[in-house]
Formats: C-alpha cells, sequence, structure tokens
C-alpha cells in the first residue's frame, strides 16, 4: 500500500465548512477521481484518512493536512490535479507527496496566522500588541465541550507583529491548542482592543517549528 500526505486550502465562503463538512465532500471527490483509497475491515468498514490540526471553522486556511492510504500506488502530481478537479472550487489541492516515517502530526509543531482587521483598528492595534507582549503570561477563558476552561496563550505565541491592521502571529502547537480568536481575546483583556468589525482569519502556513522560528514543509 502506498500513504500519501495531502497539503489543501479553504478558502472565500467554504472557510465556514466545518472538518465533518469536509470530510464528507473529500470522501465523494476520492470517489469521483477514482483515487484506490484502503478502507479498514469490518462490518463498517471506512476509508483510511487521517486529519491533522484542522483550522477552527470560520477560518481560512492555506495550509491544511491529511493522509490517505491507498491500495496501489499514484502519481502525487496526477492524483493532485485529479483530486483538485473533484472538489468544490473554493477547496483547493496544493500539494501531494509520499508519507514520511514520523508522524504528519508530530510535524505540526506551530502556524502562522494573519488577522486582517479594519483600517481604522489600526492605531490602537500597535500599543495593545506591545502590552500582550510585555507580559510573561496572559490567560483568557474559552467555553468548550466541558464547559469554561481558562488557560495562558502567551506561552504559545512564538511571534506577533502588526503591519497596519493586519496583524501576524505564529503560535506554537501546546495543549490545550491556542487559537488565533485567543490572542484576540487577549489583546482585548490586556490591551482593550476590541476589533471594530468581525476579522478574517487566516492560516498562512503549518509545520516543523524551526530554531530561526520560521516553519518547515511538514511534507518533506
Amino acid at each position: 500500500m502506498q500513504r500519501l500526505r495531502v497539503r489543501y486550502a479553504k478558502r472565500g465562503r467554504l472557510r465556514f465548512s466545518s472538518t465533518r463538512d469536509f470530510q464528507r465532500a473529500l470522501e465523494r471527490a476520492l470517489r469521483r477521481a477514482a483515487v484506490p483509497v484502503a478502507f479498514s475491515a469490518g462490518f463498517h468498514p471506512h476509508p483510511r484518512i487521517s486529519y491533522a490540526n484542522a483550522a477552527p471553522t470560520g477560518t481560512a486556511s492555506e495550509a491544511e493536512y491529511f493522509e490517505v492510504q491507498l491500495t496501489r500506488e499514484c502519481e502525487p502530481e496526477r492524483l493532485r490535479a485529479d483530486l483538485d478537479a473533484a472538489l468544490p472550487a473554493e477547496l483547493v489541492v496544493l500539494d501531494v507527496a509520499a508519507a514520511l516515517p514520523e508522524a504528519l502530526a508530530d510535524r505540526l509543531q506551530a502556524s502562522v496566522w494573519r488577522i486582517d482587521l479594519a483600517p481604522d483598528d489600526a492605531d490602537r492595534l500597535g500599543a495593545a500588541v506591545d502590552t500582550l507582549l510585555a507580559r510573561t503570561e496572559a490567560s483568557v477563558t474559552r467555553m468548550t465541550k466541558r464547559g469554561e476552561r481558562e488557560f495562558d496563550v502567551r506561552g504559545a505565541l512564538a511571534a506577533l507583529t502588526t503591519d497596519g491592521p493586519v496583524l501576524t502571529l505564529t503560535l506554537r502547537h501546546l495543549t490545550p491548542l491556542v487559537r488565533p480568536d485567543d490572542i484576540l481575546t487577549a489583546l482585548g483583556s490586556y490591551g482593550d482592543f476590541r476589533p471594530s468589525r468581525p476579522p478574517l482569519i487566516t492560516r498562512v502556513t503549518q509545520g516543523p517549528l524551526l530554531p530561526d522560528g520560521s516553519i518547515g514543509d511538514p511534507l518533506r
């Protein structure tokens, strides 16, 4: 059998699709593209596909990943093209590569996010970022399936910069997983910054966190 790892983008209106929505779309696309997907054994076989660190519903992403197991070898670029053609236009297959020995989830150590805010937010944003970066801890509260949970977000924040109304941040993948909206919450709590309109949040990349602070390619 062959194991392939796939990078795809979630753009436009489909940023509001959930992980389960994508799973259903992917399974249909695999059938339409005649991809020889391996299935589990038993009375209820399911395709051997594993997903890793999906972006939250409502956020766009240029760096989503899954791994699929096949029953025979396929040329990665041909599979990329066939699968991309079978998916909706705003789900774009960007890259396909043979799986490395290391688990995919272990190679997704950090993410870079871009948060686009309203132009009028730029003046207040810089001071709030400086306040947050000056702290050694910054606790926020988020509602989870088990109720409200308080956790520190400062330790996950590897980098945070501004360019006008655009916020760029690098987040380490710790437990619990800190999300971009948690950083916005912290900017409100500690820097008295609140966006004047809902921001557009996009994951730019994710992968191994390199010593210089950049993100490596998890497929290679």
